[in-house]
């Protein structure tokens, strides 16, 4: 398959800046793999107040950014691997879980992501995932399992919201 251009992704997903984190699609099996770039430039929001004389460690990637932009990759295949792609018109994509992040080495501007994302198994317009982050073949981020599921946009408008109590929640660094 040919890489899938940012016109094409931008007709699929509805982010736009500054929170679209995909800039192409390198290469897509529809029901297996993506890998979906995004270049990382010191021009982004997220650095707009770094001082001039921060060292560079001030410039690491957000780690939730970096976890957003693997998101998206899976939610670009989980699009490309649903039967009838016309039926998604007014579907909402939503991310169910995602466990055992791992996040080995900042990501700094002029790195290039290369977001891997393999399909593990699906069920109607439900799909798990797993894979990695890597920037120049060093690993970056490592994801065990994402969840990812389609459901009718006027059934969660409709829904009233729920609060309920959670217990606090662990932080493992």
């Amino acid at each position: 398959m040919m890489p899938i251009q940012i016109d094409e992704i931008k007709q699929r997903v509805p982010h736009r800046f500054p929170i679209l984190l995909v800039d192409r699609v390198e290469e897509l099996v529809p029901h297996r793999t993506i890998t979906a770039t995004k270049a990382i430039t010191c021009n982004e929001p997220w650095y707009r107040d770094v001082p001039d004389d921060a060292p560079l460690s001030a410039y690491a990637y957000p780690v939730p950014l970096l976890i957003e932009a693997w998101c998206q990759a899976a939610g670009i295949l989980s699009l490309w691997s649903t039967d009838d792609a016309d039926d998604l018109t007014d579907k909402a994509m939503l991310f169910g879980s995602i466990t055992d992040i791992r996040v080995l080495r900042p990501v700094l501007p002029g790195d290039r992501l290369e977001n891997r994302v393999r399909l593990v198994r699906s069920t109607g317009t439900t799909f798990v995932f797993e894979g990695t982050c890597e920037v120049d073949g060093q690993l970056v981020l490592e994801v065990a399992s994402a969840v990812v599921t389609m459901r009718d946009q006027d059934e969660i408008r409709s829904r009233p919201a729920q609060l309920t109590e959670h217990e606090p929640m662990e932080v493992v660094r």
